[in-house]
């Protein structure tokens, strides 16, 4: 589902990132492993068509994200690629609800309120809809970004850095949503981390 092959990305004339082949089965969750600077943030950037990297190849579901025009590669990820970045990048001005309805609308899908109130409800804050993200904690706007990752029923989702500043009960509460949500929408994860407490979860890694 996911295929990596003779991937270079270089900056500066410095290269940052390389992987010579990687691929994760469709539904399968899978871990990058590696120190702060090793490159796994670039390859989740490049595995979401977010960079284009300097050589090599990358194919989700059969198709080559370097081959794809900037829009047609936009509309791929809005649609195919669930996204929960370190900073989760909530519009704090607009409610929950209107969060999710604005990746809707960003990968060019019609309106779905039903499926919104699903995944809320599936996450356990169905009771948030209507608050503002500014007014929430750090685990319940975590919450929020991982229904947005999986609100439009991606074929994979990319989770960076998603425990790192968390401690042992709320890392392994995380962890556990962030696999249950993959599965219940049939999407292969892959999480980058430096946080070894995790490691033991999946059984797909690579290392950086």
């Amino acid at each position: 589902m996911l295929a990596i092959e003779g991937l270079r990305h270089d900056i500066g004339g410095r290269t940052v990132l390389r992987v010579e082949r990687w691929e994760v089965s469709a539904s399968e969750p899978a871990l990058v492993l590696g120190p702060s600077g090793s490159g796994k943030s670039t390859l989740l950037n490049v595995i979401a068509g977010l960079i284009e990297p300097t050589t090599g190849e990358v194919r989700l579901q059969g198709r080559a994200l370097t081959a794809m025009r900037p829009a047609e590669r936009d509309r791929f990820r809005g649609q195919r690629i669930g996204l929960v970045p370190q900073r989760l990048h909530l519009i704090e001005v607009i409610s929950v609800r209107d969060n999710l309805r604005l990746a809707r609308r960003l990968a060019g899908l019609p309106a779905d309120d039903h499926r919104i109130d699903a995944v809320l409800a599936s996450l356990g804050i169905s009771s948030l809809a209507d608050a503002r993200p500014a007014n929430l904690s750090v685990g319940e706007a975590q919450r929020v970004a991982v229904g947005r990752a999986v609100l439009n029923q991606p074929a994979i989702v990319l989770a960076d850095e998603p425990t790192s500043a968390l401690d042992d009960l709320n890392c392994e509460r995380v962890i556990t949503l962030l696999l249950d949500q993959a599965r219940s929408c049939g999407a292969a994860l892959v999480v980058a981390t430096h946080d070894q407490r995790i490691a033991g979860r999946f059984d797909r890694q690579l290392r950086l």
